[in-house]
């Protein structure tokens, strides 16, 4: 699995938060986001089912309920 690397834009603010969050937790930054979006990721997929690892772009768009 490649790692890859991804810049964001983010509230000064909250940026300050999820610092202070992440080192009561003994974390960097970067580890408490990953943590975050690992735990997002399993809620979904705990809610929907697995996401496919071959996910294409036309995919990313939330799918209609009927």
């Amino acid at each position: 699995m490649a790692i890859k690397s991804v810049s964001i834009r983010i509230e000064e603010e909250m940026l300050n938060k999820i610092a202070y969050i992440a080192d009561y937790e003994g974390r960097s930054v970067n580890s408490q986001v990953l943590v975050l979006i690992r735990d997002n990721i399993k809620a979904f997929e705990d809610t929907n089912g697995a996401i496919d690892g071959n996910i294409t772009p036309d995919s990313n768009v939330k799918p209609t309920r009927k």
